[in-house]
């Protein structure tokens, strides 16, 4: 997927998605994943997962029929380390905003038993987001995690905390809805006395993330730090009727990110 000379305006804010954009977290997400697909049943939710045919990828249909009758994830999933509990959820309940509640809960309930490590996914992240803060530009973070954990992990990572960094901090249990609904980047716009626009930049590393930028009506920028090569980029974003949300722009690092960021910003000030 290649996109250029894309739409989108100079950042006066921009939107960070936790796990797998700033931090790692894999290990104790796995954990947790792995401690609840085995209880859908219990939980009343191996009915609603997503029909075959309904799928929007053939890879997602073959992840969901391995969950539905393995109750985990597949062991190459798990080693490639690059997809998150909200896609893989997504992949699973597609637009069941109720079962994605239960899982979800469900998640949290288990993740208390693992969270804890924390790292910078890059690193040059700290450095980044000074730069940001030089630029004179507002830096916030969204997870569909809990506050409970989110801001422990703030606070512990790099061994020093970045909450200096952010102007706003949404969290899972903050919002009606997770990602991919809006919710969490209104409420954040909200919290800075901004409306939506495109000046405000939202980056994440999933799916969920994109559809939650476009429908707010912010910038979304495709992280991909997981190194996707460009064909399944675009199956994952096949820009479709059925899935039309596609990023207006895709870094492959923070470097790339920052360049973007300097070139929009430098450009309106002439």
């Amino acid at each position: 997927m290649t996109i250029v000379e894309i739409p989108y305006a100079a950042p006066k804010i921009i939107l960070f998605d936790w796990h797998a954009t700033l931090v790692d977290t894999h290990d104790a997400m796995y954990h947790a994943i792995d401690d609840i697909l085995p209880k859908l049943h219990e939980l009343n939710v191996i009915d609603r997962m997503v029909k075959t045919k309904d799928s929007k990828t053939l890879e997602d249909a073959k992840l969901v029929k391995y969950v539905r009758e393995n109750k985990k994830l597949h062991p190459k999933l798990k080693a490639a380390r690059k997809v998150s509990r909200t896609d893989i959820f997504q992949v699973l309940f597609g637009a069941d905003e109720e079962a994605k509640k239960i899982v979800h809960e469900a998640f949290d309930d288990a993740y208390r038993n693992y969270f804890g490590d924390v790292y910078p996914f890059e690193g040059n992240v700290e450095k980044m987001l000074e730069d940001l803060h030089e630029l004179n530009l507002k830096v916030g973070a969204l997870t569909n995690r809990n506050r409970e954990f989110m801001m422990h992990e703030v606070s512990i990572v790099n061994g020093t905390g970045w909450e200096h960094f952010f102007h706003t901090i949404v969290c899972g249990d903050d919002v009606a809805k997770r990602k991919p609904a809006p919710d969490q980047i209104l409420r954040a716009l909200e919290e800075l006395g901004e409306e939506p626009n495109l000046s405000c930049w939202y980056i994440g590393d999933s799916t969920t993330d994109i559809i939650a930028a476009k429908e707010a009506g912010v910038t979304g920028i495709y992280y991909n730090g997981a190194d996707w090569d460009e064909e399944w980029l675009d199956k994952i974003f096949p820009g479709t009727v059925a899935h039309p949300h596609r990023p207006d722009a895709i870094v492959s690092n923070f470097k790339e990110l920052m360049h973007l960021v300097r070139l929009e910003t430098f450009a309106t000030s002439e």
